[in-house]
């Protein structure tokens, strides 16, 4: 094995998740389809591994952007007592969100091993990236139609509101869909703004891939060879420095433009998929 050619593979792999895992265009169909073009020289245990646990590269970036929005904790003033320590409204803010990764949780976990099996195909992408494509234009056309969304900010998401747009996240179990793409579209079906769809499905991306890299390491092992580790190592550190800029250039671009052209991008991209593996 070449460890430098498969370290830079690993910067690719970083690449693409830290740009793709915040746009509504599906992190893993992309790496899906990138092992396709680019195939590293590990074992498939590695590999299955790998693609989910570089994602905590990129949830570190969400909590480093939004530490002071989802810090809980601060210095109590005397007399106040233990509940002096918490900052109630940030508390509140991650009982929503736990609730809302609940219905994926309770649908994934059992099923993942039977989804990868079946469902992690490039064809399956290319069905998803389109569908969801034509459902981001659709609603877009719809927001347009609407009055301003009453909801401007994800710390105004209710319960139930969270809980709605948690049931959309179990859609993202197939791949191609898109985590972050279910949630927003859930969110602004919901009556959210752009922003705050994108912000609320940003923290649930804490819990939702920490929980998921955490069983397929538990799956792989901790019998990590020192190659695999460096791979893993630069995969997870490149998804951040990546992660940081897209998630600040994207949140910047939904405040002036809508989700208008990652629907047709998503469209284009999942026909080219098809044709490319139909003609395979």
């Amino acid at each position: 094995m070449n460890l430098m050619l498969e370290t830079l593979k690993a910067i690719f792999f970083g690449v693409v998740e830290g740009i793709t895992e915040w746009l509504p265009i599906s992190s893993t169909g992309h790496l899906i389809l990138l092992n396709e073009f680019v195939q590293m020289q590990m074992s498939d245990a590695f590999m299955s591994m790998f693609k989910v646990v570089i994602q905590l590269g990129a949830i570190l970036a969400v909590v480093v952007l939004y530490f002071g929005k989802l810090w809980p904790f601060r210095r109590a003033q005397k007399g106040e007592g233990i509940t002096g320590f918490l900052k109630m409204d940030i508390v509140n803010l991650w009982i929503r969100i736990v609730v809302a990764i609940l219905p994926s949780a309770i649908v994934g976990i059992p099923l993942d091993d039977w989804m990868e099996a079946h469902l992690h195909t490039a064809l399956v992408v290319a069905a998803m990236l389109v569908l969801y494509g034509v459902a981001f234009i659709v609603v877009e056309r719809r927001q347009n139609d609407r009055r301003r969304p009453r909801v401007q900010s994800a710390e105004l998401i209710d319960m139930r509101m969270a809980l709605l747009i948690g049931m959309f996240q179990v859609l993202s179990l197939v791949p191609g869909t898109s985590r972050s793409g279910a949630t927003i579209l859930g969110g602004m079906l919901m009556g959210c703004s752009r922003a705050a769809a994108s912000e609320f499905s940003f923290y649930l991306a804490i819990p939702t891939m920490a929980g998921a890299s955490l069983i397929k390491v538990l799956k792989f092992g901790l019998g990590f060879t020192p190659e695999e580790l460096l791979v893993l190592a630069v995969g997870c550190v490149t998804a951040f420095v990546v992660s940081v800029i897209a998630i600040k250039t994207f949140i910047s671009y939904i405040k002036r433009h809508s989700f208008t052209a990652f629907g047709w991008y998503r469209i284009a991209l999942g026909t080219l998929v098809a044709v490319y593996f139909l003609m395979k």
